[in-house]
């Protein structure tokens, strides 16, 4: 636009700068028309030539809009989409997908079967879940398996619930999951890339912890990771988990065993001892020929840590009939990061008050009188029990006191196993009757309450949610 009074953007030190769409652009595409027509145009924006420049002044200061946004799209605080992609790529990663939920089956059958990687299972929900490493049954007769769900994004595994086999493999005759699923998550969101890239600085150095995690991180389907370590002399405790003198500690979530331990060996410090409940074989393939020298990685697989949730809401007509189901779906879609904000994650705090904004988002029926946590990691109670149908039975108390109302937590135990009345038992050894039906033997099991604001978790602990572990009460 040759001659034109409309000032052009800037670029400088302080950035781009456009001029105001209202107050600079408007009045100056005004006097180039009045000038092209020979002068003496009503300026009132009614007219015609009113309304054209007010075209004229929208079409430029978009092209502006469009050239701000693209410069801002340089800086990884604010880039998103492709362009944060792009930068991303710089530092050799990629956004992660959607993750599949992570769950542990205890697989029964004949000495010596093997169950290999790509093994499938099947939930009570019709849910497919595919087994992510080899396992040979030994001689105890079961061994632990972690299988990952088919279906990518936060599916809820509440523990009993993968009981089938869907892909019979001989002398394999069981699965079943005593502990609720790790739930998966939705593809990255911007700020979750974000400040993944940020630590990922870290990625192509050695014995450096931040660099073992991005490894293990960068691993698929892994759905979350803890590093630290002991560099003392002597055992330390941190979060909960001893760890042994000069020890790496990895904890891992999900993931092929074999990828994960070969992730942790590339990264790790030469020498350094480490801690965990499962040790791999890795071999040196890149600076070897055969035979090629191995070596063993021990890194822990986290136990599920249920997570109780009490909703106290107040009763009204304008409440649903699906109320309960619809504060579940809230709670697991912020507990798993859907909402986007910050999941929950091994060795996290939670507080409830992350969870208050998604309920009350429901609607102006989701009156919230009070919102509360719990785990076993603070039980009211602890005992030892059995069930049989509706009834547990307990036959020893080795702390607390059992009550209507308390969540029963343990292994193999279905998720919102509340005591709905008192039958023998008065809140030690007795008869209590659930809500739910199931049978499980004997076992130590935990009365829980959702009556804290916050928890913390340890760092061998993986965060579960089951919607039945969501308990609503009206008042």
């Amino acid at each position: 636009m040759g001659g034109t009074t409309v000032p052009n953007p800037t670029l400088g030190p302080s950035g781009y700068i456009a001029p105001d769409e209202p107050t600079v652009i408007l009045p100056a595409v005004q006097s180039d028309l009045n000038a092209a027509f020979g002068g003496g145009l009503n300026p009132s924006l009614e007219t015609p030539q009113g309304q054209l420049a007010t075209t004229i002044a929208a079409l430029v200061g978009n092209v502006n809009d469009t050239f701000l946004w693209y410069t801002q799209q340089s800086d990884p605080a604010y880039a998103t989409g492709r362009m944060q992609d792009a930068i991303a790529r710089i530092y050799f990663i990629e956004r992660i997908g959607a993750q599949a939920t992570v769950v542990t089956g205890t697989c029964s059958g004949g000495t010596a079967v093997l169950i290999p990687a790509g093994s499938i299972a099947l939930a009570a929900d019709g849910n497919i879940y595919v087994s992510l490493s080899d396992a040979t049954i030994p001689a105890s007769g079961s061994i632990d398996v972690q299988f990952a769900c088919a279906s990518l994004g936060p599916v809820t595994c509440p523990a009993g619930s993968l009981n089938q086999i869907y892909r019979a493999i001989p002398g394999w005759d069981s699965v079943v999951n005593a502990a609720d699923g790790v739930i998966g998550r939705d593809t990255e969101t911007r700020a979750q890339f974000e400040a993944r890239r940020y630590a990922s600085v870290a990625k192509n150095a050695v014995g450096f912890l931040p660099a073992v995690q991005g490894a293990v991180l960068g691993v698929a389907g892994v759905l979350d990771a803890y590093v630290t370590e002991n560099y003392t002399g002597s055992p330390i405790t941190v979060g909960g988990v001893t760890i042994s003198a000069h020890s790496l500690y990895v904890c891992v979530s999900g993931g092929a065993s074999a990828d994960v331990a070969q992730a942790i060996w590339t990264k790790k410090a030469p020498g350094c001892d480490m801690t965990g409940n499962t040790t791999v074989t890795v071999y040196d393939t890149a600076n070897y020929d055969p035979p090629y020298p191995s070596y063993s990685i021990t890194y822990e697989v986290p136990t599920s840590l249920p997570i109780i949730f009490a909703v106290n809401i107040a009763n009204s007509a304008q409440v649903p009939s699906d109320a309960q189901a619809q504060i579940a779906a809230a709670i697991i879609s912020a507990f798993s990061g859907a909402d986007g904000g910050p999941r929950v994650r091994i060795g996290s705090t939670i507080y409830a008050s992350r969870f208050y904004g998604s309920v009350a988002s429901l609607g102006a029926w989701a009156q919230i009188i009070s919102l509360q946590i719990g785990s076993t990691n603070s039980a009211v109670a602890q005992f030892t029990a059995s069930i049989a149908g509706s009834v547990l039975t307990v036959t020893a108390v080795a702390s607390g006191a059992l009550a209507v109302g308390h969540v029963v937590v343990g292994a193999g135990v279905a998720d919102g196993s509340v005591i709905a009345s008192l039958g023998t038992g008065s809140g030690g050894t007795g008869t209590y009757n659930l809500i739910t039906t199931q049978t499980v033997a004997s076992e130590t099991m935990y009365g829980v309450v959702g009556g804290l604001n916050s928890i913390a978790t340890n760092i061998n602990q993986a965060p579960t949610i089951g919607a039945n572990n969501v308990v609503v009460t009206l008042t």
